[in-house]
């Protein structure tokens, strides 16, 4: 740490460590006793403080007094950090006419947006899993905006916990594509569902799913990377038994990507599991990334609320006690903003996710 002291109305730059040197020096050449009996005499003793010297000394040692402070401050570690999952711009990427985005534009978007953090999914580069090349462009163009690849979100692969034994392993060896991409790209994970056939029991389901994870994750294992479990409707958006699914799966590598928002386990019938208190039950099996889902700011709920007004999706989140639960967990992350409203274009909404979380990490 640096900092400007004005000493003799002249500005010199000092670190915390000059200060102390430039005090001991003064003390030592100012204020030495002589011992009497002792045969140490200074030949020429400096002379007494000027003003401007006294002036000069006293600046130091207020600094002196400040940097512990100072140094407090500067090492206050960061409450989380903020990243874009690419589901932010489907309507533009999946858009067929000339407004459409290219996939490999999603890193220099992310950077314009002053954020370094960025998600992928998997839908936006289907057929390129395993093309070496692309990938090394998408490799180079995050490197080129200095954003991290943090994780491919994987959908369209086959139920991890459907019933048929044969369906199961291929939706398992599906993945295996994924984690190679998401090695090759620097990423820490790969976020999976953990569905199975909702006609079965709660058990047989949970049974399903912990079995395809556990193989995945030994895959996921090889690579150094985590497979995480998004609450994506379904008994995944169930805070009870997605929890009960990571102690079944029992594998170091396994892990839950909370979704603040996906937490109906059945929208036609309006079912709909207390976000906060699911968010509480994930956040033990949280391992480096969450999905901040928003959707229409400014509607009048309140500053810090955020509303599908969607019919039959309807839901308000209060983002201030959702982010006070992840801080009380004490989790410091990439917490990934998830824009899916109307009210704001993609890219405002996802300016406007960032502004409530940014003045969000600022009152922690």
């Amino acid at each position: 740490m640096r900092f400007i002291i004005t000493l003799g109305g002249r500005n010199a730059l000092h670190t915390i460590e000059d200060v102390f040197k430039h005090l001991a020096t003064e003390f030592i050449l100012r204020h030495l006793l002589v011992i009497r009996h002792s045969k140490f005499v200074i030949p020429n003793p400096p002379p007494a403080m000027s003003t401007t010297s006294r002036r000069h000394f006293f600046a130091l040692a207020a600094a002196a007094a400040a940097a512990p402070v100072l140094r407090a401050a500067g090492d206050k570690k960061e409450p989380f950090k903020i990243s874009v999952a690419e589901w932010s711009l489907h309507k533009g990427m999946f858009a067929k006419d000339g407004s459409k985005i290219d996939h490999l534009d999603f890193c220099k978007i992310a950077r314009s947006l002053g954020i370094d953090g960025v998600e992928y999914v998997n839908q936006m580069f289907f057929d390129k899993a395993a093309d070496a090349s692309y990938l090394a462009e998408m490799k180079k163009r995050q490197e080129g905006e200095g954003v991290t690849g943090l994780l491919i979100m994987c959908d369209r692969e086959g139920n991890l916990g459907d019933p048929d034994e044969a369906k199961r392993t291929k939706a398992v060896e599906n993945h295996y594509k994924w984690l190679d991409a998401a090695a090759t790209l620097g990423c820490h994970s790969i976020r999976v569902n953990a569905a199975s056939d909702h006609k079965l029991s709660w058990d047989e389901q949970m049974k399903l799913a912990a079995d395809g994870l556990h193989r995945l994750c030994v895959e996921g294992d090889k690579r150094g990377l985590f497979v995480v479990v998004e609450n994506h409707g379904g008994l995944s958006s169930n805070g009870k038994w997605l929890t009960a699914v990571m102690k079944a799966a029992d594998h170091a590598r396994v892990g839950i990507l909370p979704d603040f928002g996906n937490f109906y386990t059945d929208r036609n019938k309006g079912e709909l599991y207390n976000p906060y208190l699911g968010l509480r039950e994930f956040m033990p099996w949280v391992k480096k990334g969450m999905s901040a889902k928003a959707y229409d700011w400014d509607t009048g709920a309140g500053k810090f609320y955020t509303e599908d007004r969607r019919e039959g999706r309807e839901m308000t989140l209060d983002y201030e006690r959702l982010i006070k639960i992840v801080h009380a967990a004490g989790y410091n992350g990439f917490i990934g903003i998830e824009y899916e409203g109307d009210k704001h274009t993609e890219i405002d909404g996802i300016k406007r996710t960032k502004q409530a979380l940014d003045e969000l990490k600022a009152m922690l």
